[in-house]
């Protein structure tokens, strides 16, 4: 992250999981925001099974919501500055006070709820880029909040954007997470589900993504 910043050009962290991998089938612009990240988080253990199935093991999952609140004790200790973009209405707010609390020096700049549409592009990117945040955070759902930094991101002027989905929620308090030891055994997906019933049609893409990911494990990727 450091090291983004060092080198001031803008960069683009995706945090991946098996519905990623199965939109970015059928999705071609996603994709080519996916491939060309300049860093992917693996944020399921669907992928972790995966990568050891297919040989290239994982050390460990990184999630967006873990993820945001490192960097907001980092930003604390070293002096950057964070933007938090998305979410519903008055949660980014709430968010940014929830970590000013946490994480007493952290320097939030600007917090701003917004939309993916892009009618609204050119007054969302003045702001930021008026804000000048070192991490931007963007909370709108992939795949939009990813397609949105991806065609945005030389426009911003922000070394480190970030889709975060559902973090700012979580981090206000307004959802809950699921609790540590269903997150260590593999089940938020479950917990996500049962507080967001409607999430199921998502969840179809997990038994596709098992199914693909053992048949190129057993048969090579030349198969169909």
């Amino acid at each position: 992250m450091e090291r983004f910043i060092a080198e001031g050009r803008p960069h683009q962290i995706v945090t991946l999981n098996p519905e990623f991998v199965m939109e970015a089938q059928r999705n071609p612009e996603f994709r080519v925001t996916l491939e060309e990240a300049d860093l992917a988080l693996p944020d399921g253990v669907g992928l972790l099974w995966a990568a050891r199935l297919l040989g290239q093991p994982l050390p460990e999952r990184v999630t967006g919501s873990d993820t945001v609140p490192l960097i907001a004790e980092m930003s604390a200790r070293r002096g950057y500055r964070l933007y938090l973009l998305g979410a519903a209405p008055g949660v980014a707010e709430k968010a940014a006070e929830a970590l000013r609390r946490k994480y007493p020096g952290v320097q939030i700049v600007g917090t701003y709820a917004g939309s993916p549409d892009p009618a609204e592009e050119e007054g969302i990117i003045a702001r930021i880029r008026e804000a000048s945040p070192d991490f931007l955070f963007v909370a709108y759902g992939a795949p939009r909040q990813d397609l949105w930094i991806h065609r945005n991101l030389s426009r911003l002027g922000v070394p480190v954007c970030m889709g975060v989905g559902g973090t700012l929620d979580f981090i206000a308090g307004v959802a809950v997470r699921a609790p540590r030891w269903m997150r260590k055994m593999g089940l938020e997906w479950l917990h996500r589900l049962l507080h967001q019933p409607w999430r199921w049609r998502r969840m179809l893409a997990l038994p596709r993504f098992a199914y693909l990911v053992a048949r190129q494990a057993l048969f090579g990727a030349g198969r169909e």
